[in-house]
């Protein structure tokens, strides 16, 4: 579990991600498409510019294809996440938590699924609002597959919830 002082953006979730992946990735030394199951929040929206700039970067630096797989607004009962989010407010039910470390000692405390999660504060700071141009986006485009009435010989049309980024010129499948 990640927290931060700063500003959750689009920055944040990516280093998180890099943090996790270069950890962890001897784990799955066989994986060669990273599926990311995401709220359609504002700041991992397909539409954030610097988030797909990003995520983009990531796979291209980590040499493995992304698949965005964004939840309809209003479905948050399906994300696995929210779940944990309500083991960890039952935890610290009705404790205060004044200071930092008291949160991050609860969060390390609870147990998800017989294990305790490990807990990391981020301390960089991160700027709310980066933007590309209009121009650059256009690049960034080209270098995903926006799966909306796609051509794609699997999933031929999967509405505005999936997107591919391959880390080649191969296609995700």
């Amino acid at each position: 579990m990640y927290f931060t002082e700063s500003k959750v953006t689009s920055d944040f979730i990516v280093d998180i991600l890099e943090d996790f992946w270069l950890e962890e990735k001897h784990r799955f030394s066989q994986v060669k498409t990273l599926l990311l199951n995401q709220d359609n929040g504002p700041q991992n929206s397909s539409r954030r510019t610097q988030f797909m700039k990003r995520i983009v970067e990531f796979a291209q630096k980590h040499q493995v294809n992304i698949r965005l797989a964004y939840y309809p607004p209003y479905h948050s009962k399906y994300n696995p996440i929210e779940r944990i989010w309500a083991i960890l407010e039952n935890h610290w039910n009705g404790s205060i938590l004044d200071e930092v470390e008291r949160a991050l000692k609860f969060a390390s405390t609870m147990k998800w699924k017989g294990s305790h999660p490990v807990v990391k504060l981020v301390h960089e700071t991160y700027e709310n609002g980066v933007k590309l141009t209009k121009k650059a986006m256009a690049q960034i485009e080209k270098q995903i597959e926006r799966l909306t009435d796609s051509t794609h010989e699997v999933f031929p049309n999967l509405g505005n919830w999936f997107i591919d980024i391959c880390c080649s010129k191969t296609k995700v499948i």
